[in-house]
């Protein structure tokens, strides 16, 4: 005999907007709910399985006999099945038993909508209730707009939480110790914003958080779900941005999981060619389907509003674009225009972005996108996806291969370092030096560094320099911030003890410095996104290896010269064309000797001459050091 009390917190506006996929909070209505319901204490439970013939809750207060509570489907072929259950609490373990009306399968599946689950590889919801958080970033929320809008700086320290540092055993910080360490540790840093690799919570841990389950449940690896929101309030009450990666493009086939959820197709799609990710053995979301675009933009909604986040990073969005990423000839059919645009999923993103900036002030989205499709970050009303700002790959990848070069060969190779400016205002780029470039044998980033010793740190010092400089924001992956010599491993910490070095020390204090340098000037955040805030002064002068630009603000005083040597000679007597007349002072440079490097600096006041050099009528002599980046202000 069924203990379900029959109660509906649905309305047929709900279903109504749920049916059209665009029903945005139904985190509000499914799920697992404690409350007091005829003046009883208990739980009432919603959950979407229209080919299911039964849904039975079962749990610690049954004790996982599924017998006595089967919840009741609504009337309405909505597919939703709910009901109340006295006397469960708060804390106690649960899963469904559903039995298809397909093909009479019996599956235990978790709750997607769970807010709490037990530490892998165990698998079943907790009850939970996060209503009794009480945030103290109100601050930083009423003025988070002025810190995390397109025309701020963005420097983003991107972290995976299960490595960044582990205690001495080997076990993980938790979310409250990471809220003193991590947090003290970005501020020092001087970053503006921390990216987490994904914490919701996620089965296999050599997924890196990607392959996750649980959309609304932060790992309990760490803690539970208020020790999560007491680490992002850290960051807020430091004014420090919290971006989190999202992951709509793919779920993992796990028995317990989203996968055939109610013995069919449910979020997945049913055809292999649009519903299966060949490398990565998951199964893609059906953006065909309406009620799956509710829980998506619903999951959105949710980091947003109840953990107070401030950026979603959007992963593998070329994925979800086209029909034949990482698809062989035959393994895809065209859309209907005959195309290779999955037009469901770009119709879906649009929503998305519309809907979560419609409804949040001072938010960002971040495309992780690596293709050439056109309106990334234009508006939706303009025909674009509506992001508000792209990963820049092309940069990323002429970059690094660019430093990998013996600096002999470097001036053969100008436009791999200049090309980016071509196409760096097609859309609002994000340049990223992220996790995906130092794992499987690409080695770190120092590692990438060509020369000695000394020569590669140069080198980093150097390119973090041209980044922090070149138009757009910034993230750097953990450890690149102090030069760790291996590639990243998610089951281990860190290495920390290269501190203990001159080399990794100067490299931690030169980024420190350079994201202070880029904090404190307009000129290199104001206009990142625009070509009125950026003008070549030399790119053409392969022989010695140098590039000069200028970085422009609002405040066209406060322009910023910026000079790279790419070669590990010391460059004296270097001409210089400026734009206007007055001295030049150097306000910046990588090789000082507090950063580890040669400490070949341009003190005092340079004199501005009337000779004409790079198209210029007025010129400088600089000396422009080894492996460096040097910046300059006129005054």
């Amino acid at each position: 005999m069924s203990l379900v009390k029959v109660h509906s917190f649905f309305t047929e506006f709900d279903i109504e907007l749920f049916k059209a996929g665009k029903h945005f909070k139904l985190y509000e209505k499914m799920g697992a709910h404690p409350m007091v319901l005829d003046g009883e204490e208990g739980v009432y439970f919603a959950v979407w399985a229209p080919s299911a013939s039964s849904v039975q809750v079962i749990g610690d207060f049954n004790f996982w006999d599924a017998s006595q509570h089967e919840l009741n489907v609504r009337w309405d072929a909505s597919g939703i099945w709910e009901g109340f259950i006295p006397k469960v609490k708060k804390g106690t373990r649960y899963k469904y038993k559903i039995t298809s009306n397909h093909n009479g399968s019996v599956s235990e599946k978790i709750d997607p909508y769970a807010l709490f689950f037990e530490t892998p590889p165990n698998t079943a919801g907790i009850i939970w209730d996060i209503s009794d958080y009480k945030w103290k970033d109100k601050n930083w929320m009423s003025y988070r707009k002025d810190k995390n809008d397109l025309d701020k700086p963005y420097s983003v320290y991107e972290v995976h939480i299960g490595s960044w540092q582990r205690n001495s055993d080997g076990t993980f910080l938790s979310y409250t110790e990471l809220a003193k360490k991590l947090v003290a540790y970005v501020k020092e840093m001087n970053f503006t914003h921390i990216e987490f690799m994904p914490v919701m919570e996620y089965p296999y841990d050599p997924s890196w958080g990607y392959q996750l389950v649980g959309y609304f449940a932060p790992s309990s690896r760490f803690g539970a779900p208020q020790d999560f929101m007491k680490l992002i309030d850290a960051f807020h009450q430091n004014d420090i941005g919290v971006i989190l990666d999202w992951v709509p493009s793919h779920f993992p086939e796990d028995k317990h999981g989203l996968g055939m959820y109610d013995g069919t197709h449910l979020y997945e799609h049913p055809d292999p060619k649009k519903g299966f990710h060949p490398d990565w053995k998951s199964l893609i979301f059906n953006y065909e389907r309406n009620e799956v675009r509710s829980f998506l933009i619903s999951n959105a909604f949710f980091w947003l509003e109840y953990y107070h986040v401030d950026a979603l990073r959007v992963d593998a969005v070329a994925s979800m674009l086209y029909l034949d990423y990482s698809r062989e000839e035959g393994e895809w059919d065209p859309n209907e225009f005959g195309g290779n645009e999955n037009l469901a999923a770009v119709s879906f993103l649009k929503d998305f972005n519309t809907a979560v900036y419609s409804n949040f002030n001072g938010i960002q989205t971040i495309a992780e996108e690596s293709t050439a499709f056109s309106g990334v970050t234009r508006s939706v009303e303009l025909g674009g996806l509506g992001f508000g700002m792209k990963w820049m790959m092309g940069w990323m990848h002429d970059t690094l291969q660019y430093f990998s070069k013996d600096p002999v060969y470097r001036k053969h190779h100008q436009n791999d370092i200049t090309f980016s400016l071509t196409y760096a205002f097609t859309e609002n780029f994000m340049l990223p030096l992220s996790h995906d470039e130092v794992v499987h044998g690409k080695n770190s980033i120092l590692s990438k560094q060509s020369g000695d010793e000394w020569q590669r740190f140069a080198n980093l010092r150097l390119l973090y320099g041209y980044m922090f400089t070149h138009p757009g924001t910034k993230l750097l992956f953990m450890g690149g911030e102090f030069g760790q010599y291996a590639e990243w491993d998610f089951s281990k910490s860190l290495d920390w003890n290269l501190l203990d070095f001159l080399p990794h020390k100067g490299m931690l204090e030169f980024v420190k410095n350079l994201n202070t340098f880029y904090k404190s000037t307009p000129a290199l955040y104001e206009k990142a996104f625009s070509p009125e805030g950026f003008e070549w002064i030399s790119y053409s002068d392969e022989q010695n290896s140098v590039i000069a630009y200028i970085r422009k603000g609002h405040d066209r005083k406060n322009d910023v010269i910026v000079v790279c040597n790419f070669t590990p000679s010391l460059h004296q007597n270097y001409r210089l064309g400026v734009p206007r007349q007055g001295v030049l002072t150097e306000i910046f440079n990588s090789d000082q000797n507090q950063f580890g490097g040669a400490g070949n600096m341009n003190t005092g006041d340079l004199k501005i001459e009337n000779i004409d050099s790079h198209g210029k009528t007025q010129s400088v002599v600089l000396t422009l050091p080894p492996l460096a980046m040097a910046a300059f202000q006129i005054k």
